[in-house]
This record gives structure tokens, sequence and C-alpha cells, in this order.
């Protein structure tokens, strides 16, 4: 008797348990392959069109210039990640929240990370007793300010090298005034870090947590980066010039535009200056906006940072972030570019 009942209790549990396919990148991009082989006849001819082949060339260069940084990015963050234990952050963070965060600050521009990456390294820097606002500007800059992410937009603005320089000021100025304001209005009921999957006392590190670090984090970032290749080859050619010289026009409309299009592309540090660097008619002060948002808060981060510090938090620091990232890249901007609002 109580076996037919056990019986029949187990059956729907394993059946609940059993997870439904979802393909994955790999099964993704085999699709879209055999899509592109069987239909090469038809693409062929759509990209023959000159507004398409405009398209084409547009996308393929910004990620053909992009990819090697977003590799060489989410190499040294595996590193990271795999090598250096989280209790070094620790012993050199001052005591002081006046100097932690500062210091915090500046880290990011020695340690590599994508933002993604960046906010497992936060938690797990609470995890080991840092203070909150200290680990919140290391989340902040390490992907805004890094020497990859520096590189990158060197290359992305060969032609006007002072939004090298404007970056790194503009970054590093939103995490640290982020994360002083959060040590004074923060409470510690608005943040419930997950706590570390990680045995007491140790990091998981090692080979093996370096290539799944790589791997995932290149496929998410890879995949936002084709994302606002797609964006921006679209709005060069698609949107009507005359739309986008009235938006340049305006520096007022340019930075609204340029801090939507960051929130919402969610793209990887290490790529976006590319693609911020092809909207031509956007004045170089709306396109700081955009690098200074973009790896501060954007729609990815923001549901990253639910999950990992709850929703409580998530909810006041992106409107906190965004309203300082906007201000600091629009006050930079204008030092280095000058021009008016009106």
């Amino acid at each position: 008797m109580s076996l037919t009942h056990s019986t029949k209790v187990t059956e729907p549990a394993v059946a609940t348990r059993r997870r439904r396919y979802r393909p994955g990148s790999v099964e993704i991009l085999g699709a879209l392959l055999l899509v592109g082989i069987v239909f090469r006849g038809p693409l062929a001819d759509l990209f023959a069109a000159p507004g398409m082949g405009t398209w084409a060339t547009t996308f393929v260069s910004i990620c053909v210039q992009a990819v090697p940084f977003l590799v060489l990015g989410t190499v040294v963050s595996g590193a990271i990640a795999a090598f250096v234990p989280a209790s070094l952050f620790k012993k050199i963070l001052p005591e002081r929240a006046g100097l932690a965060v500062p210091v915090a600050g500046a880290a990011g521009a020695l340690l590599p990370g994508c933002e993604c990456g960046s906010i497992p390294i936060a938690n797990r820097l609470m995890d080991r007793g840092v203070r909150p606002s200290a680990a919140l500007a290391f989340l902040l800059s390490a992907p805004a300010i890094n020497p990859v992410v520096l590189v990158a937009t060197a290359v992305a603005f060969s032609s006007d090298l002072r939004m090298v320089w404007a970056r790194l000021i503009a970054g590093l100025a939103t995490a640290v005034i982020v994360g002083l304001i959060w040590e004074r209005i923060g409470k510690p009921e608005w943040l419930t870090p997950r706590r570390s999957l990680a045995p007491e006392g140790q990091d998981a590190r090692g080979f093996g947590v370096f290539l799944s670090t790589v791997r995932a984090d290149f496929t998410q970032a890879a995949g936002f980066l084709v994302l606002g290749a797609i964006v921006a080859a679209s709005f060069k050619v698609f949107v009507p010039n005359v739309w986008m010289e009235h938006v340049g026009s305006s520096l007022a409309l340019s930075v609204v535009l340029m801090a939507v299009l960051a929130f919402m592309l969610a793209l990887c540090s290490e790529a976006d200056a590319f693609v911020v660097a092809s909207f031509s008619t956007i004045p170089m002060v709306g396109k700081l906006v955009f690098l200074t948002v973009g790896p501060a808060v954007d729609v990815k981060l923001a549901a990253l940072q639910a999950g990992t510090f709850g929703r409580r938090f998530a909810v006041r620091f992106a409107p906190l972030t965004m309203l300082v990232a906007v201000t600091v890249g629009l006050g930079v901007g204008l030092v280095f570019w000058g021009g008016s609002l009106v």
C-alpha cells in the first residue's frame, strides 16, 4: 500500500523536474548559418542593394574592430575571477569610507572586467567584509575605465584622443560620487547581497573557473555587440539624415538620446566605443554621455543587480547611477568640447 502511494507521489515530482530543451548559443549560430546557406541567393540580392550594402559594411566593420578587444577583455576578466583572491581587495582598501571609495574606484583602472563580471566580484567583496559603498564604486569603475576599455576607446576615436581622457575622468568620477552618496543615504535593509556559493574562507579559483568565465562572458557580451552593431548600422542607413542632423544640432536632444540608447542597448564596455563612434552626426558630448552611462547602468545590469543584491537595492541604485552618470558625462563633455544645451 505504501509502495503504491510512494509511486504516485514520485512520478509527478520527477516529471516536474524535467527541464525543457532550450537551444544554446552554438545551436542558434548553427541555425543561422543553415538559414544563410539555404537562402544565400535571396540574401545576396538583398545585400546587393546600395542601402543594404552600406548596412552590411557598417555592421561588419564595427564587429571586426570590436571583437579583438572583447576577447582580450573577457580573457583578463576570467583570469581575475579565477586567479585573484577576493580577500586581496579587503587588504588594500582603507577602513575610512572617504578613502576606501576613491581607492576602490581607482582600482577599477588596474583590474579589467566587464559589467557582468564586476557584479559577482562586488558581491564577493561584500561577502568578505568590504563596505558596500567601496564595493559599489569598484563595480562601476572596473568596466568603465580599465586599460582594455581605454585602449579600445583610443582606437575607436583615433581622430580625437580627448575622448580617452574624458571617459577616464567621467567614469571614475561617476563611480566615486555614487559610492560616496550611497555611503550617506544607503540603508542596510536596502542591500541584501546573495551569499557566495564558495566554501567559507575560500575563493572559487582555477583553470576551470577561468574557462567557464571567459566562455560565459564572451557569449553574453558578443550577443550584445551584435545587437549594438545592428542598431548602429540601421540608424546609419534607415534613419533619415535630416532627423539625425536635427538631433545632432541640439546638444540637449543628443544627450537624452544617447543616455536612453546606452541604457537600452546594454553594450559591453570593451565594444561600445566602436558603436557610438559610428554616429557621425552626434556631438562628442553626447557620445561621452553614452560611454559614461553604458558601463554604469543599463537594462541588463539592472536585472543582474536585482538578482544579486535584491530588488529594493536595484530600484534605488539604478536611478541614482543614471542621474549621476548623465550629469557627470555632460559636465566633463562641456569642459572638453564646450557647447551649450540651448
